[in-house]
Formats: C-alpha cells, sequence, structure tokens
C-alpha cells in the first residue's frame, strides 16, 4: 500500500490525548534506536570473549531485528519497524553513513599509500584481482541459478559481484590487527599498507559500479544510453580532481588556520562539516552515491598536526555509537535469510564464501610469497586481507538500492561478508603463533659480587631502559628521571632509551589514526620525510629532543591495546628491546600548587591504568621502578641537564632497595644530581625493645587491600651480607665523589614518622625506596597498616598516599624470576615467652606456638 509521506506527522500529543507515540515519526525513532543499541551492545558483549569486531555484532543485531528472526512476528514489525518509517530511517543512517566515510577518509593518508613500496602494492594487486576475476565468474553461475538475479544487466551486476568479493574493509581490518596485537609488526604493517590501497580502488571500482547501474531503470530494463554512464564516470572524474586541485589546498589552509587559533577553531570544524555534506551533495548530482563525495572530501583533509585528530573526537562517538547502528538495522530490515530455500541456495552460499576465501587468500599468498615472506606469515596475511564487514555491506545496500541485487542475492552475499570477517580472528591466531626467545637470566640492575656496568641481558656494555607515557603530561617527569639514570659524561655505561606510548584501544579509530602514527617497533624509519610525520605524536616529540640535545640514543614506540591486556605489550617489549629497567608512570599525578596557599591538584588516569601497573609488576621480565610524579621536572625553563636536583634513598634492607641504591649509584655519576643515602637502623620504642616479627602466607586475604610479600624462604644471613656489600660499593663511590654522593645512617621509633618526614621537609625532589617484597623486621612491622596502593610496598604507599609529601617517589622493584610469587600475609609478633599471630584482613588474634 503506498504512503503518503506528508500525512506522516513529526511528533504526538502524548498518551493522555489519545496518541500513540509509535505512529508518530521522531518517538518512533526514538525507539527503534534504543532498540538497535540495546541489542547490539548486549552482543558485542556476548561476542566479546570471542575476540570479534563490534562490526559482527551489528551486523548480526541488524539480521535479527529483520525478517529473518524478529521480523517474522507482524506485529513487531508493524508496530516498531512500519513500512512508512523506513525512508526516515534510512535517511538518518544515511547522515551517519555520510560521515562515517568521511572519516575513512581522513584515516586514508595518500602518501603513504604510495610510500608503501612495491611488495604491499603487488600484495595488494593480487588480492583485488585474483577475487574480482572469481567474483565474475561465481555472477555467471548466480545469474543462471537464482530466479530473477538475471533481470539487471551484465555489466553493473558482474561489477558489483567483483567489487563484494575483493574489497578489504579498512577499519575493521585494523580493529582485528590492534586486538590481536599485530598492528605494529611487520605483518600487521604490510596488512594495512595492502589494504589502504586496496580500499582506494575498491571506490574506484564502486564508483564504476554505481556509473554501469545508472543505465539500468526500474525493474531492470535498460532504456538509458550507455554513454549516460560514461558522463557519470566523466564527471566523477573531474570530481576528484577539483577536489585533489583546488580544495585541498584549501582544507591545508583551514587546518593551519583552525591549529592557530586553538579553542577558537568552532567555525573552521562547521565549515570542515558543511564541505562533507556539501561534498556529498555533489556527488549524488552527479549519480554517483553520495558516500563517494563524503571519502574522497576526507582525503583532502591535511593528516598531520592536530586539525585530523580534533575533528574524529568531535564526530566519531556520535556516529560510531548512534548513526551506524541504525545503518546495520536498516540492512537487516532488507535481509531475509529464509530467502536462501533448498539444498541448492545453501549450495551456491557455500560456493559464494569458497571463492570469495580461495581468491582473496590465494591471490595474497602467492604474490607474498613470491616477495619473500614466509608461509606461515603469507597465509596469515591472506586471511587478514579477507576481511570484509561495514564497506563490504555498503557495497551491498546500493547494489540492492540500485535494484542489480536481488533479495536472495543480498543475503547471499551479506551471510559472505559476516562469515569471512567472522573467523579472521580466530584464523590468525591459529596460523599466526610468532616465537618469542625468553631471557635465562633476570635482567637487573644490581647484581651481588660483581663490579661490571648493569647491561641487558644479551652483554652489551649499556643500559637499556624502557620508559612509559600515558601522554604528554608524563613526559617532563620521565625527562627528568631518565635525565638523572642517564649519569652523564662521567657514566660507566651508555643509555639506550626506549620510549613506549601507552594507548587505550577503544571503540574509536582515534587510536588506530594514533598508532599509525607512531613509529614502528624499535626500528628508525629511512625516510625523512615519514620521520618527520611519525614524530608529530608530542610523546614522542618531546623524547626525540631529548635524544638529539641529550646524547642519548632514543627509540619511541607506540603500544595499543586495552587495558585488561596492556600488560603484555610492556611486558614483550621489555623482552624484545632487552631492558633492564621499566619505568611506569604512576596512575596518580599531582600538579605543583600555582600559587602558595592553593592545594596541589591530585589528577587520577584511572584504575585501570593502576591495574595495569599492578600486572606489570607481577609479569615483568626485568626490574621495574614506579614514578609517583609531584611536580619533578615541571615548569623548569631549562633542560633537565642543566638542572640540580637531589635525590635521597632510603635503605631498610633486602633486594629491592639494594636495587635502588644501584640506581642511586649511577646518579652520582651525573654533575648535577646529588644523592644520599639513608640507611635506617632499628631503635628502641620508648622503654620496649622491638619484638621479632615472622610473616606468615595468608591466601585468603586480599591482595587488593594489603601489602603483599614473597613467598620464598630467605637466608637471612646472607641477604644481610648483600646489603652490606651494596652499601660498601656505594659508600666508596661516596668518598670519591664527596660532593655528589652522601651515605647516612638514621636510627628510627617509628619508621613512617621518620619517612614522611623526609617527603615532607622539600629538601629532596626525588625519594627512591625500595617495594620491600623481603622486608626486614621494620617494614615488617607495617605489614598490618591498610594499605590504599599495595602494589607499592610499605614504605611506597606511605609516602605516596600522604598529602603532605611535596617529593616525588620512585618505588623500585628488583627482577627475580625465583621469588617472583607474593602473597598477603599473617604476622606473628614474639616477644621470646609467647607468640601472636594477627590475622590483618579480619583482625583477629591468636595464641600460636612459643618460639
Amino acid at each position: 500500500m503506498a504512503v503518503n509521506i506528508t500525512a506522516i506527522r513529526t511528533s504526538s500529543n502524548g498518551v493522555w490525548q489519545g496518541d500513540n507515540p509509535l505512529h508518530f515519526a521522531f518517538p518512533l525513532l526514538i525507539g527503534q534506536a534504543t532498540l538497535v543499541l540495546l541489542l547490539g551492545r548486549s552482543l558485542s558483549y556476548l561476542l566479546k570473549p570471542l575476540r570479534q569486531p563490534k562490526v559482527i555484532a551489528e551486523i548480526v543485531g541488524g539480521i535479527l531485528l529483520g525478517p529473518s528472526a524478529l521480523g517474522r512476528n507482524e506485529n513487531y514489525l508493524h508496530n516498531l519497524f512500519p513500512s512508512w518509517s523506513t525512508p526516515i530511517l534510512e535517511t538518518v543512517a544515511s547522515i551517519g553513513l555520510l560521515f562515517f566515510l568521511f572519516l575513512v577518509g581522513l584515516e586514508l593518508d595518500l602518501r603513504s599509500i604510495l610510500r608503501s613500496g612495491r611488495r604491499a602494492l603487488a600484495i595488494s594487486g593480487a588480492g583485488i584481482s585474483l577475487p574480482f576475476a572469481c567474483g565474475i565468474g561465481v555472477a555467471f553461475v548466480l545469474r543462471r541459478s537464482i530466479p530473477g538475479a538475471d533481470e539487471p544487466s551484465y555489466g553493473p551486476f558482474l561489477v558489483f559481484m567483483g567489487v563484494s568479493l575483493s574489497i578489504t574493509a579498512f577499519p575493521v581490518l585494523a580493529r582485528i590487527l590492534a586486538e590481536l596485537k599485530l598492528l605494529t609488526t611487520p605483518l600487521g604493517e604490510t596488512a594495512m599498507a595492502a589494504a589502504a590501497f586496496n580500499d582506494v580502488a575498491a571506490w574506484v571500482l564502486l564508483a564504476l559500479a554505481v556509473a554501469l547501474s545508472g543505465t539500468t531503470g526500474r525493474g531492470g530494463s535498460d532504456h538509458r544510453s550507455p554513454l549516460v554512464s560514461v558522463w557519470v564516470l566523466l564527471c566523477g572524474a573531474a570530481f576528484v580532481a577539483v577536489q585533489m586541485v583546488a580544495v585541498r589546498p584549501v582544507m591545508t589552509w583551514v587546518a593551519r588556520r583552525a591549529e592557530s587559533e586553538g579553542g577558537e577553531s568552532e567555525v573552521w570544524m562547521a565549515l570542515t562539516l558543511t564541505g562533507v555534506l556539501v561534498s556529498g551533495f555533489f556527488t549524488d548530482f552527479i549519480g554517483i552515491h553520495s558516500i563517494f563525495g563524503a571519502f574522497v572530501f576526507g582525503l583532502t583533509v591535511p593528516k598531520d598536526g592536530e586539525f585530523a585528530g580534533r575533528l574524529i573526537e568531535r564526530i566519531e562517538d556520535f556516529v560510531s555509537g548512534l548513526l551506524l547502528p541504525l545503518y546495520f538495522a536498516s540492512s537487516g530490515l532488507k535481509t531475509n535469510v529464509a530467502s536462501i530455500k533448498g539444498g541448492k541456495s545453501w549450495a551456491l552460499l557455500a560456493l559464494v564464501i569458497a571463492t570469495a576465501c580461495a581468491g582473496k587468500i590465494v591471490g595474497t599468498f602467492v604474490v607474498a610469497v613470491a616477495c619473500g615472506m614466509a608461509t606461515r606469515d603469507a597465509v596469515a596475511l591472506g586471511v587478514l586481507m579477507n576481511t570484509k564487514g561495514l564497506v563490504e555491506l555498503i557495497v551491498l545496500n546500493i547494489g540492492r538500492e540500485r535494484k542489480v541485487l536481488n533479495e536472495e542475492t543480498f543475503a547471499i552475499l551479506v551471510l559472505m561478508a559476516l562469515f569471512t570477517t567472522f573467523i579472521t580472528t580466530p584464523a590468525v591466531m591459529a596460523i599466526y603463533k610468532p616465537a618469542r626467545v625468553g631471557a635465562p637470566d633476570p635482567r637487573r640492575l644490581y647484581r651481588s659480587g660483581s663490579s661490571s656496568p648493569p647491561s641487558s641481558a644479551s652483554g652489551a656494555k649499556e643500559l637499556r631502559v624502557l620508559a612509559c607515557a600515558h601522554g604528554p603530561r608524563d613526559a617532563p617527569a620521565l625527562l627528568a628521571l631518565v635525565e638523572a639514570i642517564r649519569g652523564g659524561p662521567r657514566a660507566s655505561s651508555p643509555l639506550k632509551l626506549y620510549v613506549l606510548h601507552l594507548v587505550e584501544l577503544t571503540e574509536r579509530s582515534s587510536s588506530i589514526v594514533m598508532v599509525r602514527r607512531a613509529r614502528r617497533n624499535g626500528l628508525p624509519f629511512l625516510n625523512p620525510l615519514l620521520r618527520r610525520n611519525q614524530s608529530r605524536d608530542p610523546v614522542a616529540l618531546a623524547f626525540d629532543a631529548y635524544g638529539q640535545l641529550g646524547r642519548v640514543r632514543v627509540r619511541p614506540m607506540a603500544a595499543v591495546s586495552a587495558l585488561p591486556t596492556m600488560h603484555e605489550d610492556v611486558c614483550s617489549v621489555a623482552e624484545d628491546k632487552r631492558v633492564a629497567l621499566l619505568i611506569l608512570p604512576f596512575h596518580k599525578r599531582q600538579r605543583r600548587a600555582d600559587d602558595a596557599g592553593s592545594v596541589p591538584v591530585v589528577e587520577n588516569v584511572g584504575h585501570g591504568w593502576r591495574s595495569v601497573n599492578q600486572r606489570v609488576l607481577r609479569e615483568s621480565p626485568c626490574s621495574v621502578a614506579v614514578l609517583v610524579d609531584r611536580g619533578f621536572g615541571e615548569g623548569e625553563q631549562v633542560w633537565p641537564a642543566d638542572v640540580a636536583r637531589l635525590v635521597c634513598v632510603l635503605f631498610f634492607g633486602g633486594p629491592d632497595d639494594r636495587e635502588a641504591v644501584e640506581l642511586a649509584s649511577r646518579m652520582v655519576e651525573h654533575p648535577n644530581i646529588r644523592v644520599t643515602v639513608f640507611r635506617f637502623i632499628s631503635s628502641k620504642n620508648g622503654d620496649e625493645e622491638r619484638k621479632n616479627v615472622t610473616l606468615r602466607p595468608s591466601p585468603l586475604n586480599s591482595d587488593e587491600k594489603r601489602y603483599t610479600f614473597s613467598t620464598a624462604v630467605m637466608d637471612r644471613e646472607q641477604e644481610k651480607e648483600r646489603d652490606e656489600l651494596a652499601l660498601e660499593a656505594f659508600r666508596r663511590k661516596a668518598e670519591e665523589e664527596a660532593a655528589t654522593a652522601k651515605y647516612e645512617e638514621r636510627t628510627a621509633g617509628n619508621v613512617i614518622e621518620a619517612v614522611l618526614a623526609i617527603g615532607k621537609n622539600k629538601e629532596y625532589d626525588l625519594v627512591v625506596v625500595g617495594k620491600g617484597r623481603f622486608p626486614t623486621s621494620m617494614v615488617a612491622e607495617l605489614a598490618g597498616r591498610p594499605a590504599e596502593h599495595p602494589e607499592l610496598g610499605p614504605i611506597g604507599d606511605a609516602l605516596a598516599s600522604c598529602q603532605g609529601v611535596v617529593s616525588s617517589v620512585l618505588v623500585v622493584q628488583q627482577h627475580d624470576v625465583v621469588h617472583s610469587e607474593e602473597t598477603p600475609v599473617s604476622m606473628v609478633f614474639d616477644d621470646g615467652h609467647s607468640a601472636v599471630a594477627v590475622d590483618m584482613e579480619r583482625g583477629s588474634n591468636h595464641k600460636a606456638g612459643s618460639g
């Protein structure tokens, strides 16, 4: 039945006046959007353990809402998705699609595609041509086997089938590579470069298919002149030329003006978004789909600088989070899996899937092997290039809209896209398992009985350090710390610094853009132009400048990962680069007060980043230092090498404290660093001698609320000997470097008061402490304190948690494979007559056997 669109009202008068909101356009659209979002998010949560991209859940959700599942209920379909609402839903979804394709164009850098090299170009060409030819072959079979498939003319049908089987979804592939932690590997870089070229070629082929379909009238009759498609193609080519020659310089100027104006750049943002709409209108006016104009306009926006990032931040969440799911829903309403009936139809589906997989994988595999790739890597690359997703769905919807694909053909191709994307992640995980060689020896700074400089396990006479950063605000403190560790020109071994920018992988492709701008892990680029573009990352830029001026070799890198698996990337890089020390920023950062009376501002980056630190401390292949920043290196107008700093080390005993002293010994070699080591010695507490304290494992206690200590049995006498050796080595250095090093012994009745007094007196810029996993009696007494940050140990937590402490704090944990297991404990106090066990979690006491 025909619908009079002019009779549709936008909003209702409410149920109290007898109106049903579902009979009006806007409230019905709200209900549809709510249903789509809830279903999509639920499916995404269910598919998350399978590590499937969100697009899979959204495609499945759209199909479930359509006639394949819920749409079989006529009442549901009539009330929630009536036929008169279809144009409204598709119009809103098309706006989201328009801006999504603009974002895709914004992500693609034509210069990087041209620089991708012959190998990526050859792989991409084979990955397009062979499946395109296979698609044409399958098209002949489908036209003869599916009723109604032969109604459109051969030209558009063959091209649409070829494009459907040969396309690679660049945004979905980037998401899968990031999830599998392959984005910065050689395999991931090759896949991204080939997919980028594939994406551009696919849009050119799609424009050709749309132009050819313009000669097909309604019902498939060829009543238009074939010259129409020629005019459409010529006008499309002219549009692209105008965009690249005239619009691109304008957008470069706009981007510069927007960046120079900073927060006052709203007018340029609005102008750019208007350009997206105007470009879409022109390509629709020409006869090519409007999304093609938005895509080409996205290519004209410069990728360097902050303007592109601001655009992504402004529009991506709204487009990807709300409007694109509506597009999947509108696509699902057109997909009827029930139209695939009988063994013949299902055999055709199997044929299309097999042909799509074979064409893409074989074509990619053959050329990849010919280009020198390993067989396993070539197969994995072929599977990755077979990723479909949203771009495939766009092609199919245009084909359905242009009457080139009928209902059954459309359903077959949608299921093919769903299947090929679904199997990508598990197939690559099964095929591609890069071998990692673990370090046979622990990598740390202090080695008992050795006077050689700290080095990596490989034996190189250099200290390798990996510094992690959440963002640009971590850079000043890390730079100041690294400069102190560098030791200056008198250092016994040179410093090689790796900088890892930790980027949380979210559902936003801006994370993908950030990692594509980062350098390849550990390998410098040979192309100066590419190096300049990649250094736009502010973290890499800051450390690049330090590397050039500070006589330190710096290798910036990036790790893009979900927070629950971020520690795997950090530990993997530490292992691959054979570093001896890994520096982590604490999840809380305190900025210095602007005025004398103002309160310092504490910034918390979130509990997720705290969990990352906790996992790294448990699984790191080297020693770890957690930096609690309280303005260390902040607000200085001179280079860090020219700033005098006062550092103190609090020594109680044990492997972690010895590692802290070894780190301080290296700092002493810097001419502008003054280091004081305080050794704390037990004293009487009033008239009462200290009781002996024994810690017993209590695994039932919570390690989120209580400190954890090593479960290993230590030789206390041997540990004391090692403590004395470490301190004796520092004392000798203090005698040689009297201007920069000092050693003191202090007695302490109340350990916490003594430690906090040092942190509060504003004398020291940095306080270095050991985590204390093997505590002396003084530290063991603190095991019963309520822990705010138990991952820092009792002393580190006391300094990090107290608001009055003004010094930055560095908590050091020495790497030891044998003694890495930790557990919460119960305390046993022994006064020589009886022992009392205290379970800190429950606060209960009970008598233990006398000792």
